[in-house]
């Protein structure tokens, strides 16, 4: 009978329906075929030196023959001289086979680990420049996959926190809305209603964060005027810069800048920055954004008068779920708007200093006018 993965001691991952640990030759040939593996390398080796031999021997045969009998003491010396060739050429053939033969081996007794779940093993990289090339390609693949792991175990965690606040107030309220301790009424309601709007806002950023990682985002491009969509974002955000009161502020060049995108996708992502930068930006500071024109691509950076933010959360703020200390949001609207500017072939990067406000900048290609 199969166990289960976990009752088996499984890594999460592993299907349900097969044994743990794996089978011999589950993801590949086991030992004893690895072993004969090696033999065949080993036989065809001295297959191959005994064929060079006898093609030795032939030739020196033909050579005696073509140029008539050779003097008495010439045999012996010949003999000699070819044993000594053939002895040097096999040490030398089997120093070659162990150097290749070794690494390969290690190669895939860490490949038998990697398949079990173990991204922490790591090879030597040694023996001839191909197997030190493969041995290198194996530990950068290694590297990759247990940081990938790592970060697929951190946002299942995350995932997690952020599901169950929601749901917990919202079962919270029902069960007291039942229970007669919270009076029925629409402010009640209108709670529930509202932590049923944050759930489903973030299950719809996860999604958008899916699309955006499969490279499947839909984006219904059109031309568009990032100069009068810019301004449009600001005179929207006008209501909570003036609630804080922060200043807005638009610096952009006269006319019309044509780019080929998703007007509501960008314009996401410019309430995104706005909205983070309203936010931390203290009374009576100041938000600017700018528009400029470089190489092909439109640049949009906001900046702010706020507190800043520190080199080592610079390096983090785009990651999914991380949020800063003064943050209260899920720590994917950064997330969602790296994705957003990738699928449409620009960048983003952040750029701050303690005490001197924080800079995000985005580029998107520029529509061709010809």
């Amino acid at each position: 009978m199969k166990r289960d993965s976990c009752r088996g001691g499984g890594p999460p991952w592993w299907p349900t329906s097969e044994p743990w640990p794996p089978r011999p030759g589950r993801f590949g040939v086991d030992r004893r075929e690895r072993v004969r593996f090696f033999r065949r390398i080993v036989l065809a080796g001295f297959s191959l030196l005994g064929l060079a031999l006898a093609a030795v021997f032939t030739a020196a045969w033909l050579i005696a023959q073509r140029f008539g009998p050779m003097p008495t003491w010439a045999a012996p010396l010949a003999g000699l001289v070819v044993l000594f060739a053939a002895g040097t050429v096999l040490v030398r053939m089997f120093g070659a086979m162990r150097r290749f033969v070794s690494p390969l081996g290690q190669v895939m007794d860490a490949a038998d680990r990697v398949a079990e779940g173990d991204y922490s093993v790591r090879v030597q990289e040694q023996g001839p420049p191909p197997m030190r090339a493969l041995a290198h390609s194996f530990n950068t693949m290694t590297e990759r996959l247990q940081h990938a792991d790592r970060i697929r175990r951190d946002l299942m965690a995350d995932l997690a926190h952020e599901l169950r606040t929601p749901l917990t107030v919202v079962q919270g309220r029902l069960e007291g809305l039942l229970d007669g301790i919270y009076p029925r009424d629409d402010r009640q309601i209108a709670e529930v209603l509202h932590e049923a709007h944050v759930l489903s806002r973030l299950i719809d950023d996860l999604r958008t964060l899916a699309l955006s990682d499969a490279g499947a985002l839909p984006l219904q491009k059109e031309p568009t005027d990032s100069v009068a969509l810019v301004q449009d974002v600001v005179r929207g955000m006008q209501t909570e810069a003036r609630r804080k009161p922060v200043t807005l502020n638009v610096n952009a060049p006269p006319g019309e800048i044509l780019t080929d995108v998703d007007p509501v996708r960008i314009r996401e992502v410019i309430t995104n920055l706005l909205s983070n930068a309203i936010r931390h930006t203290p009374a009576g500071g100041a938000v600017t954004v700018s528009i400029a024109q470089s190489d092909g691509n439109v640049a949009v950076t906001v900046a702010d008068t706020g507190e800043g933010i520190s080199a080592d959360e610079v390096g983090r703020i785009f990651d999914r779920f991380y949020k800063g200390p003064a943050s209260h949001g899920s720590g994917l609207g950064l997330s969602i708007a790296k994705g957003i500017v990738t699928a449409h072939g620009g960048d983003i990067e952040a750029v701050s200093e303690g005490g001197k406000g924080t800079t995000v900048s985005f580029t998107i290609p520029q529509l061709d006018s010809r």
